[in-house]
Formats: C-alpha cells, sequence, structure tokens
C-alpha cells in the first residue's frame, strides 16, 4: 500500500510541477518527463543541472525532493517558515499547492544570491548536500565496516576497521529507502528504535559489478537467520534460541514428548506475554546485520566438511593460512590459570599475562575441570596452527591434540537442525549447494535442507509443509523445485568458533553486499587481551605485540584475507601533494610579483 501512496504523490507531483512550469513560461508538458522534468527545475532555480541524476538514486531521491522543494518555496515566492518547512517535508503536495495559488509568482532565487541567511549558506547547504553525497558513497560505491566478533580471526581480527567494495559483486538499491542516514537498522542513542520505515518497498534489484563471487573469497553480506530478531538478544539468532530454549525444556522433561512439542513449547515462552528477550521483530534484507565470512562454497558446488577439513566437489581445500581451531592442551600445573569471570560476565582463563603473550584471547579458553588429577591439567584453547606449536615448546605442556567432533555425532544447533541430518562443526554433508535454474528431486527427508529456501529466500513467501508421505508447496503436491537464484556457502576461519552456513545455513545472491578490500585502522580490545589491549595513550609508543594498535595492519590492502600493507606509497602520496601545494603556492606568488613589476 505504502508504495502505491507514495506514487501517487509522486504523480501528483508530476502535476504541480506542470502548474509551476506554466507560471515560469515553461511548457507544462516537460513536468511529466521522470529525471527531464527535474533537469528543467534545476536550470529554472539556477541550479546545477546534474542534481536531476541524483533523483534517480532510491533513498537519496527522497531527500533531493526536499532539497528541490524548499528552493522552489523561495523562488516563487513562499520565503515563510511555514512554506520552507512543507516544502521541505512534503514537497510532493507542496507543489500541487502553489501550483493552485494565484499569490505565487515566480520571482526566482536572484535576491538570495547573497544569501540573507548565514546559517543556510555556511551550514545547512553543505550538510544536506555532504549528507546526499555520503549516503550515495556508503549506499552504492564504499561502505566502513568494524569487525565486531573473531569469526575470520586471524585473516580479519576484531578490532579491524575496514572498508568494503560494494561494486564487488555489484551494489543493490536500497529496499527500504525511507532511512536515518548512516544508521543501519537501530537509530543512534537508542538499541531498540529501528531506524527506517517500511511504508516504500522496492524490489530487489542489483547494479552491474565487477565480478561474481568465487570459491575462498572473503563476502560481506546482510545475515540471512537475522530475517527475526530479539530486540534484547539481537546479536543472537531468533532461530536458535527457540531451539537451546526447546532443548532446554526437553532436558527437563527428560524427552517425554516429541520435537514438535518441544518447539512450540519454546516459541510459546519466547514470543508469548512475558517476552523475556523483548519483542520480536521482523527485518527486511537490507537492514539485517552484516556478516563477513569466507566463502568455501558456491552455486552448484558439492560440499562436504570430514573431519574439520572442507571438501568442494570431492577434492580436499586447502586450510586458510591464518585458520584456527580448538586444541586440548594436557598440562603439568595449571600453566595458563583458572577459569573466572570477567568485569562483563564473560567466562575468561585467568593467566592475562600468557594468553595475552600467545595473542589467545581469554573469552575463547577454558580449563576443562578433572578432579582425579590435581597435578595434570587440561585446557581447551582456540588458536592457529603456528600459536599451537609456540605452545608445545611451553615447559610442562605434556601434550596437544586438535579437537573434532566424531562422525555422527549430532549438534541440534547445527544445520538442518534435524536427527535424520546427524552433522556437526567438522563432519557435515554432503550438501548440494543450489544454484538459479537446478532443479533437484524434493521429498519428506531432504526438505529439511532446502525449506526455508523454499518458503522465504528463493521466490518470496511460501508455504511448504510436509503431510503425510507429500511434501506440499502452496498446498501442491510436488516431487522437485527449481531455484531462482544462486546460493553460497560461508564459514569463518575461525573453525570452531563461528556463527556461519553450518549453523544457519546457505547465503542467497540477494544478500550479498560486497567484498573487504581495505583496513585502514585495528586495534585490540580489553575483552580479548586485557594486557595488551588496555591502554589508549600508553600503547602510542609500543609495538603491536606490546600495545593495543596493530600497527602492521594500518593502511593495509586486502586480498582473500591476506593483507598487503601501502603505508609506504600512501605517505608518499600524501607528501606529494602536499609538496606539490607548496610548490603551486609559491609559483602563484611569483607570477602575481612578476605581473605587478
Amino acid at each position: 500500500m505504502g508504495n502505491y501512496i507514495f506514487l501517487i504523490l509522486v504523480l501528483a507531483s508530476f502535476f504541480g510541477l506542470g502548474k509551476l512550469f506554466a507560471k515560469a513560461g515553461i511548457e507544462g508538458w516537460k513536468a511529466y518527463i521522470p529525471v527531464y522534468n527535474f533537469y528543467v527545475l534545476a536550470k529554472l532555480l539556477d541550479k546545477p543541472s546534474w542534481w536531476c541524476l541524483i533523483m534517480v538514486v532510491p533513498g537519496v531521491n527522497i531527500i533531493m525532493y526536499g532539497v528541490y522543494g524548499f528552493n522552489v518555496a523561495r523562488a516563487y515566492n513562499k520565503p515563510s517558515n511555514q512554506d520552507l518547512l512543507l516544502a521541505s517535508i512534503l514537497p510532493y503536495i507542496f507543489f500541487v499547492k502553489i501550483g493552485f495559488d494565484d499569490t505565487a509568482k515566480y520571482v526566482g532565487l536572484s535576491k538570495f544570491k547573497i544569501e540573507p541567511s548565514k546559517i543556510i549558506k555556511n551550514w545547512i547547504d553543505p550538510i544536506i548536500f555532504a549528507v546526499i553525497a555520503a549516503s550515495i558513497i556508503r549506499g552504492y560505491f564504499i561502505e566502513a565496516f568494524t569487525i565486531p566478533t573473531s569469526s575470520l580471526e586471524k585473516s580479519l581480527m576484531v578490532g579491524d576497521f575496514l572498508f568494503v567494495n560494494k561494486f564487488a559483486y555489484g551494489p543493490k538499491i536500497p529496499q527500504t529507502p525511507l532511512s536515518f542516514p548512516f544508521a543501519h537498522h537501530t537509530l543512534p542513542l537508542s538499541e531498540t528504535t529501528k531506524s527506517y520505515l517500511e511504508w516504500i518497498k522496492l524490489p530487489y534489484f542489483r547494479l552491474p559489478g565487477f565480478g561474481k563471487v568465487k570459491n575462498n573469497q572473503i563476502v560481506v553480506f546482510n545475515y540471512p537467520d537475522g530475517d527475526t530478531v530479539l530486540l534484547k538478544q539481537q546479536n543472537a539468532s531468533y532461530y536458535q534460541m527457540v531451539r537451546e530454549e526447546a532443548n532446554n525444556i526437553k532436558n527437563y522433561d527428560n524427552g517425554k514428548h516429541s520435537e514438535a512439542f518441544y518447539q512450540t513449547e519454546a516459541w510459546n515462552f519466547i514470543n508469548g506475554p512475558q517476552k523475556p528477550y523483548g519483542d520480536v521483530v521482523a527485518r527486511p534484507v537490507d537492514k539485517r546485520d552484516h556478516y563477513v565470512k569466507r566463502c568455501v562454497g558456491i552455486a552448484g558446488d558439492k560440499l562436504e566438511i570430514k573431519n574439520g577439513n572442507v571438501f568442494i566437489n570431492e577434492k580436499a581445500q586447502d586450510m586458510p593460512e591464518h585458520a584456527q581451531h580448538r586444541y586440548i592442551v594436557k598440562t603439568n600445573g595449571s600453566i595458563f590459570g583458572e577459569n573466572g569471570v570477567s568485569k562483563d560476565r564473560t567466562h575468561v582463563l585467568t593467566n592475562f599475562t600468557l594468553l595475552d603473550d600467545l595473542d589467545i584471547y581469554v573469552s575463547e579458553a577454558g580449563k576443562i575441570e578433572s578432579p582425579s588429577n590435581i597435578d595434570t591439567n587440561y585446557y581447551d584453547l582456540n588458536m592457529p596452527v603456528d600459536v599451537a606449536e609456540r605452545v608445545k615448546k611451553i615447559p610442562g605442556v605434556y601434550s596437544i591434540n586438535i579437537k573434532i567432533e566424531p562422525k555422527d555425532y549430532y549438534d541440534f544447533r547445527i544445520f538442518p537442525h534435524n536427527p535424520a541430518y546427524p552433522w556437526n562443526n567438522d563432519n557435515f554433508g554432503p550438501l548440494l549447494i543450489p544454484k538459479a535454474g537446478l532443479t533437484i528431486p524434493i521429498d519428506t527427508h531432504n526438505i529439511c535442507l532446502y525449506e526455508k529456501i523454499m518458503n522465504t529466500y528463493d521466490d518470496g513467501i511460501h508455504q511448504v509443509v510436509k503431510r503425510g508421505a507429500q511434501v506440499l508447496y502452496d498446498n501442491k503436491p510436488i516431487t522437485s523445485y527449481t531455484f531462482k537464484q544462486d546460493y553460497y556457502f560461508m564459514m569463518g576461519d575461525n573453525r570452531h568458533n563461528s556463527a556461519d552456513s553450518r549453523s544457519w545455513g546457505m547465503v542467497p545472491y540477494d544478500h550479498v553486499v560486497g567484498s573487504p578490500f581495505f583496513v585502514w585502522f585495528s586495534m585490540k580490545y580489553a575483552e580479548n587481551n586485557p594486557i595488551s589491549g588496555k591502554s589508549v595513550l600508553g600503547s602510542l609508543f609500543k609495538n603491536s605485540k606490546e600495545g593495543k594498535f596493530r600497527w602492521e595492519r594500518f593502511l593495509s590492502y586486502v586480498e582473500d584475507g591476506k593483507l598487503h600493507s601501502i603505508k609506504i606509497p600512501f605517505i608518499l602520496a600524501i607528501l606529494g601533494i602536499w609538496g606539490y601545494g607548496k610548490w603551486s603556492a609559491r609559483r602563484k606568488q611569483k607570477l602575481e610579483k612578476a605581473s605587478a613589476k
């Protein structure tokens, strides 16, 4: 309904423009040609002709409508605060209003050449066009992100500030254009108030990009499981919270009832009047959280994970250079400390000094309690291979073994969350990743693999249910299904501490955002590195190992998770620009002196 209302408002504004053009001696029919009408209006207002191009950019064009309205009000001798406010907020209606207003005469903007209000000239105009320019850059070209979790540790690290190239796979047109500038899904200074309105919804459309998603590329995408969110627990998957609650109820009840019963009980608890995790809300695709993972499987691939190793089309894949795994470390004594709790109530291992020296996050390590032998201790440590080699050499370490979940061990948190597929993080699949145009058989056994794709992601919302020995798609029996778009399997390099496609399934192509290409700043956080990540000022003259700032990661180009420093070319470029500016200024002074003689 909102789309139809907006379309009516736009057509009404064109009608109003026709009246305004007539008042200025311009043929009224020019108001009904999209884009060209705003080209004519820009010329009428003595504004740059490129203003009309902004009117084709979804989202930003709504702001630009207000800019046009503000100038139209003054050009037609309606400069009162009331008229300027209406023209800026509802230009669609304002154009019609003054089109029929006999007192509205075209006088132009000549009297505003010397702006009577310094606030408008020096502040409002620059701020508005800065917002417009930044919104276009952020929405269609480059957007700044911060790595919040350790999913890709140590390739892209917690505390990396980076830029994402949206032209890598083609920028997406905003599907919810009515939103607060520079906010994603939540308003600044708020934890629950959404930053967008869904009065206008645009269909999915992607502009051409530089290439397609390939195996092993690092990709930024909208989190598919984020279509439903618990407002007081936004960092957790709503669906996983329901599964966790169902599992808790099942354990308390000793499994006396069916899985469906526990799922219903959990759903009623989370969505019921008590709302223990806050309101449950839906989010459109472009307002779902941004995730960054490595694409290990592309559309059409057959993926399988065997004992922690990824196989694509039955061929073993190389492990990422900085991949992390969990290791069980047997020691003589409490070398790595005891289990503790940090100030923010996070479980941590207490030998901060040793863990910080090894760059093992204290929140990703723990002691396995074993009262049988107080002299022998077991630790669960998350680290890359090179750190594991260092740990082996620590006096008092008896052994170190990678932690692999055994085949056929069923983890209810792992996709497809069905005992018929007893998969886990280290033994998963085989799974065929859907490709646009691919047709596969569908039955009551494999429907759990593709149900979410079929009923939510692929082609709008549909009803997919099992009834007896049949699968019904919108109440019609089906035995096969043809996919409408490509899908991808995303994994974190931090293989045992990553919520990825192993947890929530595949990523649709229409969720893909871009590719990280530049890290401009990087720092540690105290909750992960309590020693080196604590002091800001004290770290300014420390190296990356001892201080908070990871200097070697500053100003680095990203290629498939590997960083290539461009600090020297960057500094030389800055010095070159500065030097050219000084030389140009001196040259100008010499020419002025010469001409004065």
